[in-house]
């Protein structure tokens, strides 16, 4: 990570050449492109590639030098120094408060129900873009998170993290009264509600 220095356009110009000077192992061109080797997500350059890697490697070379948390780009190392220095953008609604400006106006559309992000093909809305991306694979059928044990395929990142629990028999939820543990919360609520 850089040194900070007086400067803090030099200080970001710098991690902007450190994170660009990354090679990351498995580049594949293709068509001009480059594709990740573990997940196949293209990228229009080399650079682009490596910090995509680093959710596959989970490398975070930026730490706050507060609370020695990591994080995986310059840029969120950045924001989350905002909580440290108290520059956080407030809702003037419910005074909920955000590290990035574009967080509070996605946050702002709760209080005006506003939901720019419309379906094409049944027009239901949406606040936010990812939840109508997520919404299209109803009707695409894409199911782009695979089991590595069992190749079963899910629409959803949680549902995958969920379905994982069968095979590593994690179970987060426990009963407070009788220590019992479920692999699902709703697991869990039905025990709580027919046993205690």
């Amino acid at each position: 990570m850089c040194v900070p220095c007086d400067d803090g356009v030099e200080q970001n110009h710098q991690m902007r050449k450190e994170e660009t000077a990354i090679i990351a192992k498995g580049v594949k061109r293709k068509r001009g492109q480059h594709e990740s080797d573990v997940c196949g997500k293209m990228f229009n350059s080399p650079s682009g590639l490596a910090i995509h890697m680093r959710i596959h490697t989970n490398e975070k070379p930026y730490e706050c030098d507060v609370c020695e948390k990591r994080y995986r780009h310059s840029s969120a190392l950045k924001s989350h120094m905002r909580i440290h220095t108290n520059e956080m953008f407030e809702c003037d609604v419910c005074q909920k408060r955000f590290t990035l400006a574009g967080n509070l106006k996605i946050h702002m559309r709760i209080h005006t129900n506003e939901k720019p992000y419309e379906c094409d093909v049944c027009e239901k809305r949406f606040s936010q873009s990812g939840d109508l991306k997520r919404h299209m694979r109803i009707h695409t059928k894409e199911k782009p998170y695979e089991c590595d044990v069992c190749e079963k395929r899910f629409s959803r990142s949680g549902q995958l993290k969920t379905h994982m629990r069968i095979h590593t028999n994690e179970k987060p939820y426990e009963c407070d009264v009788c220590k019992k543990r479920y692999r699902h919360s709703d697991g869990l609520k039905y025990h709580m509600r027919t046993q205690h």
